[in-house]
């Protein structure tokens, strides 16, 4: 639910964006005299300075709990404020003799509008297919290498849980510890990148032996079971 308000935000957007120039380029060949300047700039301040506001609180809000959502609601909101806003330009430009400045500022905020388009999808595009930046499994490599008894991180996989990050990791072991030595490494492991990267959900660990590590050794080439086809696992 949280990608699907995310993509039906970035698309309200889009829309806003879309009409803003529609009007801006229909106002060029249907000209139409703006009344009541004075009640069109208190409006548009009011309407810009509660728009911002809104919009600071919930883009703090979003990164603070890693909400894709409530970012790019934030964006929305903050839209809103920068047509209220736009809608003060145009009228001061008509105020001093120039008709055409509210549509001339129409077409810029239509400009604007579709650069946040631009930036808000990107991230909520990326969140929905389980993207995420390669920086952050650089860190979950880091904080996990440094654990006593690990020889190496083979693997790292990274996905959505939520708000925030679930990582699979695959590390290597020495061949010749028991299996709870190997669980004392990994609970380690665990801990170390929960404690130092708050972004994780949790963390789950595989232990590999130092000579038989990485996704590559787990490949089982083809095997019978039973009366069933002979088959492989790639993975």
């Amino acid at each position: 639910m949280e990608d699907l308000a995310g993509i039906a935000i970035v698309l309200t957007i889009l829309f806003s964006a879309i009409l803003a120039g529609y009007e801006s380029i229909n106002g060029v060949f249907h000209p139409q005299v703006v009344q009541f300047l004075w009640a069109v700039v208190a409006a548009s301040l009011i309407g810009f300075a509660g728009n911002e506001i809104v919009a600071v609180f919930r883009i703090n809000v979003g990164k603070e709990i890693a909400s894709a959502a409530l970012i790019a609601d934030g964006h929305h909101a903050r839209i809103d404020g920068l047509t209220s806003l736009a809608v003060f330009f145009g009228a001061v430009g008509v105020y001093l003799g120039f008709p055409l400045a509210d549509l001339i500022v129409g077409l810029v905020i239509t400009v604007a509008i579709l650069r946040i388009v631009w930036g808000s999808g990107k991230e909520v595009f990326t969140r929905a297919i389980d993207g995420i930046d390669p920086a952050i499994s650089d860190e979950i490599r880091d904080a996990a290498v440094h654990t006593e008894g690990m020889k190496d991180v083979t693997e790292v996989r990274v996905r959505w849980s939520g708000h925030r990050l679930l990582p699979e990791v695959n590390i290597a072991a020495d061949p010749e510890l028991s299996v709870e030595a190997g669980h004392v490494i990994a609970k380690e492991v665990r801990h170390q990148l929960l404690y130092h990267l708050t972004y994780l959900s949790d963390a789950v660990i595989h232990v590999d032996p130092l000579n038989a590590s990485g996704e590559e050794h787990h490949y089982v080439s083809g095997h019978d079971y039973g009366d069933l086809t002979p088959h492989r696992h790639d993975k």
